[in-house]
């Protein structure tokens, strides 16, 4: 019987089997969807369509820079529980899915996905891996970061990594003060590198909770926006990461301490992923 591209899609929202996998199952099956999914159920995909609702909060984080050190990546590949995360077979996928990301220049998750491994892709291989597993996997981020230099970071309990590009950096010593910015990320989590990179929504409530707070404490409305815009240059100080305290010296901002370390070098941009 014929197959629509409606049965296939259906099929494949339920099970996140292959497109081809998919029209096969459905033909085998002479359309019917529960043997279709019996028939998937060899290669796993019905234990990823019965895992579909479970949130992955475990999993590890791996990371690469390019050889000439000025493009860093970053990937989270997510699990249900810890014993999982562990396993040997779970970390070493993760690390291929970064070595075809980065060889073929992929530029998001679904790029990654649809690349082609052992036969299938990815994505197939990530449904084969939960049928064998019994847990749901995913891969949850893939950040690229660029700059003149780029230093990884990943928390010892692999669930929280950094990526961070620096400027103006010669004559530094680049991974050391790439690591200890990278650790301020990670510990203090800023919202953007300085308030030019603070989201405008992001300041647009910033600024509401600061009048609103003002008009709790009985101040007067003409006085409102005025002191929720020293509130706000208070959330800069604490939430960009330039101006944050830096925590292996409060004396310092961040940005009085790569100045310090070489004239002039500042961070171009960072990523930051935490797992759970």
């Amino acid at each position: 019987m014929a197959i629509t591209a409606q049965e296939v899609n259906k099929l494949r929202q339920m099970t996140g089997a292959g497109m081809m996998d998919c029209k096969k199952a459905l033909t085998e099956a002479e359309g019917d969807f529960e043997k279709a999914i019996d028939i998937l159920r060899k290669k796993g995909q019905k234990v990823s369509a019965s895992r579909a609702d479970r949130e992955t909060k475990e999993g590890t984080i791996v990371t690469q820079v390019s050889a000439d050190g000025t493009t860093g990546y970053l990937l989270s590949l997510t699990c249900e529980t810890d014993f999982v995360a562990k396993n040997e077979e779970f970390v070493a996928f993760a690390n291929t899915a970064l070595d075809l990301a980065t060889s073929n220049n992929a530029t998001s998750v679904a790029d990654i996905q649809a690349l082609p491994f052992e036969g299938n892709t990815v994505g197939e291989k990530i449904i084969e891996l939960t049928g064998k597993i019994g847990e749901k996997i995913e891969i949850s981020n893939f950040e690229v970061v660029k700059g003149e230099a780029v230093v990884p970071y990943i928390h010892s309990n692999g669930k929280l990594g950094v990526l961070v590009a620096l400027t103006n950096t010669s004559g530094a010593d680049v991974e050391e003060a790439g690591k200890d910015v990278a650790m301020q990320i990670a510990a203090m989590n800023p919202v953007a590198v300085d308030k030019d990179g603070v989201d405008a929504t992001v300041i647009e409530r910033e600024i509401e909770v600061g009048k609103d707070q003002a008009r709790q404490e009985g101040k007067p409305e003409e006085m409102l926006e005025k002191i929720a815009l020293g509130k706000l240059n208070k959330f800069y100080k604490e939430n960009t990461l330039l101006s944050q305290a830096f925590v292996k010296d409060g004396s310092l901002s961040i940005a009085q301490y790569l100045d310090k370390v070489s004239k002039g070098m500042t961070v171009a941009a960072f990523k930051r992923v935490s797992i759970g």
